[in-house]
Order: structure tokens, then C-alpha cells, then sequence
């Protein structure tokens, strides 16, 4: 019985942080990442919208793989879980000059 309660209370406690999750956007307008620089709490999600007119754009973090991932189009969107803390740099890969990082940090000011 305490090995059920304990499952019990873990997986409260999991989605209990899911709950708390945000989801933070990043838009891409002008062959620029906007905001450049975002910090967000282990668990969040960043979101970026391609916001231009014509362009193609992707999000590509060479820590996680040397293959470039695929581009997304005006008005659509690619998203990445954080995890773990950490500075996670990431740049466009058709527009190497566009770059950005996530910072991931478990005390985020802005947290209610």
C-alpha cells in the first residue's frame, strides 16, 4: 500500500510541474530571432513562429545533432521542450548570421 501511495504522490507531483509548464514564442521577423535571448524553468516550451513574408527559417541546435533539421514556412511554428538547465545556442541554418539561445535555469523571476 505505501508503494501505491508513494506512485501516487510521484505522479501528482509530475503533473502538478506539467501543469506549471509555460510555453514561451520566439518570433522570427526581419532574418532576426525575437526575442534573441529567452530564459525559461526546466519544462517549458519554446515556441517559434516564422513570421516573415517569403522566407524559410529553421531552428538548429548543433549540441543535439549535426544534421540540420528541416525549415519551416511563414506561419508555421517549431517548438522544443527544455528539460535540463543549461545554455542551449542555436542558429538558422540557411541564415547562419541568425543565432539565439534558450537558458533554462530552475529560479525564473517571473514565475507567479
Amino acid at each position: 500500500m505505501k508503494t501505491i501511495t508513494a506512485l501516487a504522490s510521484l505522479g501528482l507531483l509530475l503533473l502538478s510541474g506539467l501543469a506549471n509548464a509555460k510555453q514561451v514564442e520566439v518570433s522570427i521577423v526581419k532574418m532576426k530571432f525575437t526575442p534573441q535571448q529567452v530564459v525559461i524553468a526546466p519544462g517549458d516550451t519554446v515556441i517559434w513562429r516564422n513570421k516573415e513574408k517569403r522566407q524559410y527559417h529553421n531552428v538548429w541546435f548543433k549540441q543535439f545533432t549535426e544534421e540540420e533539421p528541416d525549415i519551416f514556412f511563414p506561419g508555421e511554428t517549431f517548438e522544443q521542450r527544455f528539460d535540463k538547465e543549461g545554455s542551449y545556442p542555436y542558429v538558422c541554418g540557411p541564415h547562419p548570421k541568425m543565432t539565439g539561445t534558450v537558458i533554462v535555469k530552475a529560479e525564473v523571476n517571473s514565475r507567479p
